[in-house]
Parts: C-alpha cells; sequence; structure tokens
C-alpha cells in the first residue's frame, strides 16, 4: 500500500524539545497547502508510540523541512529507526545546524531547507493520524537552482524521491509545459 501512490518527496523533518534536545526523522508524506499563505503540510502517524517529531512540534511550534539528496540518502533513511534517547543528528552523521533563530534544527548537508512554524494540526479520525500544517517563515537553497520564473529546478538540488517505506529515486525533468488554459 505504501508504494501505490507512487513517487514522494523525501524530507528530513527537524524538530527540538524544550530543552533543546533534537530529533530528526524522515517523512515521506509532505504536501503544498497552499500558497498565500504560505503553507505546507504532513501526516504524523497514530499517536499510539511516542512520536518525538509531533511532541517536539507541539511543545516548540516550529520545525524545519530539508529536502533528502543523493548524497544523504542512507543516513536519512537510518532515521526511521526508534531511537529513544539518542539524537538521530548523532546516530545518523548528520549536522544540525541552527538558522534565523529557530529553535528548531536544520539539516546542514541538505541543499533546500524550510523553516516552519506550526499553524494548525487536523485530527484525522479514520486512521488517528494527524496532519500537521506550517507556515513557511524562511527558505534557503543554492541561488543557482531558482529559474528566471522563479520555479525551483530540484533536480539541480539533488532532491530525490522515495517509493513505498525505503525505496528512493533520482528524478530527471521530462518536458515543462505551459499553464493550461481553456
Amino acid at each position: 500500500m505504501n508504494s501505490l501512490t507512487g513517487f514522494k518527496s523525501a524530507n528530513l523533518i527537524g524538530t527540538a524539545n524544550q530543552d533543546g534536545s533534537t530529533n530528526l526523522a524522515i517523512f515521506s508524506s509532505v504536501i503544498h497547502i497552499g500558497a498565500s499563505p504560505p503553507l505546507v503540510g504532513m501526516i504524523s502517524r497514530p499517536h499510539s508510540v511516542p512520536r518525538h517529531t509531533l511532541e517536539n512540534i507541539l511543545a516548540t511550534k516550529q520545525f524545519t523541512i530539508n529536502h533528502v539528496n543523493s548524497t544523504i540518502f542512507k543516513a536519512a533513511h537510518q532515521t526511521s529507526a526508534r531511537y529513544e534517547s539518542q539524537s538521530e543528528f548523532d546516530a545518523t552523521g548528520l549536522t544540525a545546524e541552527y538558522l534565523q533563530g529557530f529553535k528548531a534544527p536544520f539539516v546542514k548537508e541538505a541543499n533546500i531547507k524550510i523553516g516552519l512554524s506550526l499553524a494548525d494540526i487536523i485530527d484525522i479520525k479514520i486512521n488517528n493520524t494527524k496532519l500537521i500544517i506550517g507556515q513557511i517563515e524562511w527558505v534557503a537553497l543554492p541561488e543557482n537552482i531558482v529559474e528566471m520564473d522563479g520555479k525551483l529546478n530540484i533536480e539541480m538540488a539533488n532532491s530525490i524521491a522515495i517509493s513505498g517505506l525505503n525505496t528512493y529515486h533520482q528524478t530527471e525533468e521530462m518536458e515543462r509545459l505551459p499553464y493550461a488554459k481553456i
């Protein structure tokens, strides 16, 4: 069932608790919600076991989204292991980076980094998941991936995709079509 919907973006969600202890988790459920205001959502699994990402977002109201790239995907995948008292940053060798006064850590090795504040959480009753919605407050990315019209060339950023729970893919743009009109 996890691979039935096809390719999804691979992202690392960075959070910290009130004491500053960091958490990092791979998510493949990040979606665009809207542009004005700039909102992004992600699905959190049922809170039937400790969900450090969700708990930290509730506590600090901040989190980061960091694109996984081909140089860090194995370390990113390892963040899905159930670390109890050790930070996934330490366990995987990824580097926590603090930018623009955010309490939540960014992943230094990521090429596209997004800082968000918690905007809303919507309970999805049918399966006890939660849609976490964040408002984009800050973005860091290489200047050379921004095209003349503002579109991001995510292939140049080396961002990758995921299918299922553990299969990673590089992408290739086929063609860019004009905005569809009648």
